[in-house]
């Protein structure tokens, strides 16, 4: 695995799986503008689609997700300099009050009219305002251990977290000085 780095600050950076083109960033945008790739998700997870958010329109969940990807990219791409990746990410178990070390991190659109928004991007969160994107999801269910496609995400994190922690990577100085020593 390599990291890509998404803002030149370097307070973002996303995973580059060995085998795949793309980082998990581009990945993810790619996929959630992409309408056929929508149609076989939402036509594979309809009952969850009903279930949960009480929609039955796979042309709705389409727009939905669209504007919504849009949303989502202008607020993790933001790179002015009051941006605040900490107002975004937020940590991904909702219990959770303290700090811990490389902690999982979720973000997703916040205020969206007629229901909440499925869209998340997973990160890993070196420290305050910096984090490693690890992947992202359309979550439809409670939980993330509840289908396979979320399942895998909350697995990449931990991957992820075990390489960094394995390499001492375990802070912003620490990651880039892991970057420096690999190239």
């Amino acid at each position: 695995m390599t990291f890509d780095k998404i803002l030149d600050n370097n307070t973002l950076w996303a995973v580059r799986y060995d085998g795949v083109a793309d980082n998990a960033l581009k990945t993810l945008f790619d996929q959630w503008s992409d309408p056929e790739w929508l149609v076989d998700f939402f036509l594979a997870n309809m009952a969850d689609l009903e279930s949960y958010f009480k929609i039955t329109d796979i042309n709705q969940a389409i727009y939905d997700t669209i504007d919504d990807n849009h949303r989502i990219q202008c607020l993790i791409l933001d790179i002015s300099p009051e941006a605040d990746l900490d107002k975004i990410f937020r940590p991904l178990e909702n219990s959770r009050t303290s700090e811990m070390l490389l902690g999982k991190e979720k973000a997703r659109i916040k205020e969206r009219p007629q229901h909440a928004s499925w869209l998340r991007i997973y990160a890993i969160k070196l420290e305050p305002g910096c984090y490693i994107i690890t992947g992202g999801a359309i979550k439809l269910t409670r939980t993330m251990q509840e289908r396979e496609h979320t399942l895998n995400e909350l697995n990449k994190m931990e991957q992820v977290r075990n390489y960094l922690i394995s390499n001492q990577a375990i802070d912003a100085d620490g990651f880039v000085d892991f970057l420096s020593e690999l190239s």
